[in-house]
C-alpha cells in the first residue's frame, strides 16, 4: 500500500507540477477542469448516480468550468461569487454537520446534485484565479491546508483524546483542530517575514502578504484561523458525504490515496474563502 501511494504521488506530482509552473495560466486550468470533472463524477455517485448518469453529472460540471473560461470569467471573478460560497459554506456546512450523516440522504437527490455542482465548479474556479495571482498567491494557500492538515495528524496523535466528530470522523478531535490552527499561524508569519526579506513586489506576493496589507497583520492571522477552520469543515462534509453513502473512500481513481475528492476536500471552502479576503 505505501508503494502503491508513493508512485501515484509521484506520477500525479509529475504531471501537476509541469502545469503549476507554465508561464500560462491555460495548462494549469485544463488539468484542475478534469480534475474537478472526475471530482463531480465521484459526487455523483456517492449521491445516488451510477453508470451514465454518473459520467453525464461530470461532463455537464465540465461544460459549465469550459463556458466560464470562454466567457473570460476566470480573470475576472466578481467577488460576489466569493462571498455567496462562504456564506454556503459556513452556514450551509453548519447546517449539514449538525444533521449528521443521517440528516444528508433526508435531503433531495436533486437539491444535494446541485450543491456539489455549485460547490465544485466554484472550487475549480478559485483554483484559477488564485493561480492568474501569481505562484506564490497559490502555493501560500495550498500549504495552509497541507499545514493545517499535517499539524492536526501530529497534534492529535499526541494529544488528542477529546473526539471532534466521532460519527462522522473517528480519527478527529479536538487537539487536532487547535495543532492545525497553531501551525497555520507559524506558517503565516514565517511566510510574511519570508516575503518582506525578498522584498516581493505585488505581482508576486503571497496570500499573507496581500491580506496583510489590506487589512492588517492581527486581522491576516484571525483569517488563517478561520481559513483552517474551514479546512476541516470541508473534510468533514466529505466524510459525512461518504458514510451516507457507505463508501470508504471517494473513488479509487488514485490508487493507494482512494479518489479526488479525498485529496481536495480540504481545499474546496479555503480557496474561495481566501479570495474573499483578498478582495476586501
Amino acid at each position: 500500500m505505501l508503494k502503491q501511494r508513493i508512485v501515484t504521488a509521484l506520477v500525479l506530482l509529475a504531471i501537476l507540477l509541469p502545469a503549476l509552473f507554465a508561464t500560462s495560466p491555460w495548462p494549469f486550468a485544463a488539468l484542475t477542469l478534469l480534475l474537478v470533472a472526475a471530482a463531480g463524477w465521484e459526487w455523483a455517485r456517492l449521491n445516488g448516480l451510477a453508470g451514465n448518469g454518473a459520467l453525464l453529472f461530470g461532463s455537464v460540471l465540465a461544460a459549465l468550468c469550459v463556458l466560464t473560461w470562454l466567457a473570460g470569467l476566470t480573470t475576472a471573478v466578481p467577488a460576489a461569487i466569493w462571498w455567496l460560497a462562504m456564506l454556503a459554506w459556513v452556514l450551509g456546512g453548519a447546517h449539514v454537520l449538525r444533521r449528521g450523516v443521517p440528516g444528508w440522504p433526508q435531503m433531495p437527490r436533486a437539491a444535494r446534485l446541485l450543491l456539489g455542482l455549485l460547490l465544485l465548479w466554484t472550487a475549480w474556479l478559485a483554483l484559477v484565479a488564485a493561480r492568474s495571482l501569481g505562484l506564490n498567491f497559490i502555493l501560500s494557500l495550498f500549504c495552509v491546508v497541507w499545514m493545517a492538515d499535517v499539524a492536526a495528524y501530529f497534534g492529535g496523535r499526541a494529544f488528542g483524546k477529546r473526539k471532534l466528530a466521532p460519527a462522522i470522523s473517528p480519527g478527529k478531535s479536538w487537539a487536532g483542530v487547535y495543532s492545525g490552527m497553531a501551525g497555520t499561524v507559524v506558517l503565516a508569519v514565517v511566510w510574511l517575514l519570508v516575503d518582506r526579506q525578498l522584498l516581493v513586489g505585488a505581482e508576486s506576493a503571497s496570500w499573507f502578504s496581500i491580506v496583510a496589507a489590506r487589512i492588517g497583520i492581527v486581522a491576516m492571522l484571525f483569517a488563517v484561523l478561520f481559513l483552517a477552520a474551514m479546512s476541516v469543515v470541508g473534510d468533514l462534509v466529505e466524510s459525512l458525504v461518504k458514510r451516507s453513502a457507505g463508501a470508504k473512500d471517494s473513488s479509487a481513481l488514485l490508487p493507494g490515496h482512494g479518489g479526488v475528492l479525498d485529496r481536495i476536500d480540504a481545499l474546496l471552502p479555503v480557496l474561495p474563502l481566501a479570495l474573499v479576503f483578498a478582495s476586501l
